[in-house]
Parts: C-alpha cells; structure tokens; sequence
C-alpha cells in the first residue's frame, strides 16, 4: 500500500487524525471488502463511525461514492477522511480464558489458512454493542499475523468450522473457491449438523426455494422464502432419527442468511433452539434437557488450497453443549 498524496485537516487542539490520506491499493490488498479494509486500519475507531463516513461520502475510492461491500481492485484510491482519534477507545483485550480457548480450537492451520471450530455464542467480529469478536480475539492470539481476515461468516449461535486467512493471496482464492458450487468443481463444500422438531420428511432431499431478506419493527433482520427472493438451494439427510426430532446433515449450495434455518423450517421442521424462526414451547422443554441454543454446527469443510490439486477435508465434532443432550433422546 502506498501514500499518493496527503493533505492536512483543520485540528482543535486535541489529539486528532489531521490528514486526509489517498491510498494506493496493491495487490496483496485487492479483493477485501472496503469496511474489513478501513476496520483493520482504522484500530479502535467505532465500526458504526467507520460505516457512518462511508455513508456519507467521506471515504471514497477513485474519487467516487462506494458502498461497504465494494471489493478493492490493485490500483484503487481509497480516500480516507481525518478521524478524530478521541472517537477511538482503548482497544478492548481479550480475557486469557478466550484467548486460550480460541488457540484450542484450531483443527487446521498452514502458512495461509487457520480453521477454527468457533465457540457458540462468540460473533465473528466486533460490532453493533459487540466490543470483541473472533477476528479481533484472534488477532491478540496471533499479533505477528498481520493479515487475518475471515474468509466467511457464521452466525453467533452457529458453533464449527470456520475459515480464517493469514495471506490476502488465500483470501481472494478461498472466496473465489465460495462462489462456486461444490469442492468438486474447485470451490468449497460446506456440511452442517443441525437438530430439527419433528420427523424429517422422507422424500425431501433437498429444498430449492428462494429467500427474501427484510427488516421488521426496530430494524430486526428476518429471512423467508419469497417468489421475489435469490435463488436458494440446500440438500438434506437424515442422520438420526429420535422421539420427536431428527438429526439432519445440511450442505448449503448457495449461502445466504439463515439459509439453513429457513429452508428447514420451509420444510416443516424447524431447528432446536432457534428463537427466530423456531417453536418456543418445544425451545423451552429443550432448554430444560440441556440444548440451550441454536442447535446448528457447521462439521465440516472441504476445499483446495491456492496451488494444490488434494481436496483438504476438516472436521469438527459436535460440542459438549449439543452432543451431551442428543445422546439423552430416545432413538428410533
């Protein structure tokens, strides 16, 4: 990344970012997102601040508005706009029980890749009243990686595998890897577990049904399937089946919000767990027998890595928080 030009902001006296600065992009840069870009430069200022100046224009790339989710191309001038640092707390540290656990967890790590099984309960990454995510923890565990960034996302409820790049280069091919349709075709096969209400119908295999994402009352993000929705595909199987529920296996062709969960209840059996889109009475009695949250893992991976003609297959076996109740329902 190189400096173009700089030019210096009218201060206040305070301790205050002065300069607007143009920045080059390379090509070890291209292909993030520009708010993961700005979120990693900008150490410590709000996210909602970082969001609020891209909205109105402040940040800009080659001289135009842009959107949060535009993806940087080598070459690119990002203009970034004075910062008061003031609106920059203390970085927050992550407990050493955290830190440890997360270095626990690791199932796969080369010069390029960490997969980690991620703890429920644990966003992927800071923001909206959430102080520390994964990515920022995982930056503390790892200070020499300079260049972490999440490949893809999972819910915060959602536990198992999840892609962490340690070089832009496995970035760019492992989210190029995500557009395609299945490992055997070069791109990434996604396998989720998932605890269901109800005898899982034998015929469904899998539910094509398009999915429309909308905000509710006090901005709440709600998924559904809609003739209007994108094109949405996942195939199911049945694992197990028990008294009143059945343990599915779930690989979601395409990758949208709540895609699992919704399809799943399109179907007719929603997920143990899900306060969303689930059943609250069936929720509250599994409470009592020990699940005490969204019952979805994401248990397994496969994909190439940049260069190499061997499909890497990693597994992440249920945790104790799911796999100690499924083993107390009854079997059929």
């Amino acid at each position: 990344m190189k400096i173009l030009s700089e030019k210096t902001a009218q201060t206040t006296g305070d301790s205050s970012l002065v300069q607007v600065t143009i920045l080059s992009i390379d090509a070890d840069q291209a292909g993030q997102r520009l708010d993961n870009f700005l979120i990693a430069r900008l150490k410590g200022v709000p996210k909602s601040k970082i969001y609020n100046v891209i909205r109105k224009g402040e940040v800009r790339v080659n001289k135009g508005r842009i959107k949060p989710e535009y993806k940087l191309v080598e070459g690119d001038s990002v203009r970034v706009p004075p910062i008061r640092t003031a609106e920059a707390g203390t970085e927050a540290k992550a407990s050493h029980q955290m830190m440890s656990l997360l270095a626990k967890s690791i199932l796969f790590e080369d010069d390029g890749l960490l997969v980690i099984n991620k703890p429920p309960g644990l966003a992927v990454h800071g923001g909206s009243g959430i102080t520390l995510g994964l990515i920022e923890t995982l930056r503390q565990v790892r200070p020499e990686a300079r260049h972490l960034e999440l490949v893809h996302r999972l819910d915060r409820d959602t536990s198992g595998c999840i892609m962490v790049a340690k070089k832009r280069s496995y970035l760019r091919h492992l989210q190029a890897a995500l557009r395609e349709k299945s490992a055997g075709a070069g791109g990434i096969t996604k396998v989720y577990q998932a605890l269901v209400v109800g005898d899982w119908p034998r015929r469904i295999h899998q539910v094509n049904a398009p999915l429309l994402k909308t905000e509710v009352a006090g901005g709440e993000r709600v998924v559904r399937v809609h003739p209007e929705g994108k094109p949405s595909l996942t195939e199911f199987k049945v694992l197990q089946r028990f008294d009143g529920f059945s343990l599915i296996e779930a690989r979601p062709i395409t990758g949208r919000t709540h895609q699992i969960r919704v399809h799943a209840q399109y179907a007719g059996c929603c997920l143990v767990g899900d306060e969303k889109y689930g059943n609250d009475e069936i929720n509250a009695v599994m409470r009592e027998k020990g699940v005490k949250r969204l019952f979805l893992h994401a248990s397994a991976l496969s994909f190439y890595l940049p260069e190499s003609e061997e499909l890497t297959h990693v597994e992440a076996p249920l945790l104790p928080d799911l796999s100690i109740p499924l083993g107390k329902l009854s079997a059929i």
